[in-house]
């Protein structure tokens, strides 16, 4: 993995991310549910897990691609259920992404989690979009879910990917027009797998 989420926050969609060199850069997963999966992973992606505590789950959704002004509150508990969820996720897309039919376990880890109440939707006084006040974990988990089940379900369900790059496993939807998008962002990936290329190319080969 390049780069996982130490993000700074602001309203466009997707995330700043920090690279392995502390350098970061925009990466826009194009759902929801793939933005959590920047929070960690199973098995070797856990040395990026940054839920560790609840107010790690209210601080990445204040960053992600929700309005702005969630009133949240997160057990324990559901903070183990946001991990166990966004495992399913990130094991989902991988499978989507490379061909692989989907696993019973991780189906019914998001169907649990959307078969809950979901955030609730409302206009504030502005006329902007809002959230009733007093939002549990369980509610956001149920968002996050029902994201997956749209996506995997819909028109991009297709167009899952993983990142071509050698040594990154970030996992995107592909919403481009060609359907073309090879990178998690072409300033970090795109830009050194080019390079990486280029000195492939203009290298001499090495005489034994």
């Amino acid at each position: 993995m390049s780069g996982r989420a130490g993000e700074t926050p602001d309203r466009a969609p997707g995330l700043t991310l920090v690279s392995s060199e502390g350098k970061p850069y925009r990466f826009d997963p194009g759902a929801l549910c793939l933005e959590l999966t920047t929070t960690g992973g199973p098995g070797a992606f856990a040395r990026w897990e940054v839920l560790h505590e609840p107010a790690d789950l209210v601080a990445w959704a204040g960053r992600s691609r929700l309005p702005a002004g969630l009133d949240l509150t997160v057990s324990a508990e559901e903070l183990e259920r946001a991990r166990t969820l966004r495992d399913a996720v990130f094991l989902l897309a991988a499978d989507r992404a490379h061909g692989r039919p989907p696993r019973a376990a991780h189906l019914d880890a998001v169907n649990t989690a959307a078969a809950e109440p979901a955030l609730v939707a409302r206009i504030a006084p502005d006329g902007s979009r809002a959230w009733a006040p007093g939002a549990t974990g369980t509610q956001l988990l149920s968002t996050v879910a029902r994201d997956a089940i749209d996506l995997f379900t819909g028109p991009y369900g297709h167009r899952v990917r993983e990142c071509g790059a050698h040594n990154c496993y970030l996992l995107f939807v592909d919403t481009s027009r060609p359907g073309r998008r090879r990178w998690c962002a072409m300033e970090h990936c795109g830009n050194r797998e080019k390079v990486r290329a280029h000195r492939a190319r203009t290298t001499p080969p090495r005489t034994p």
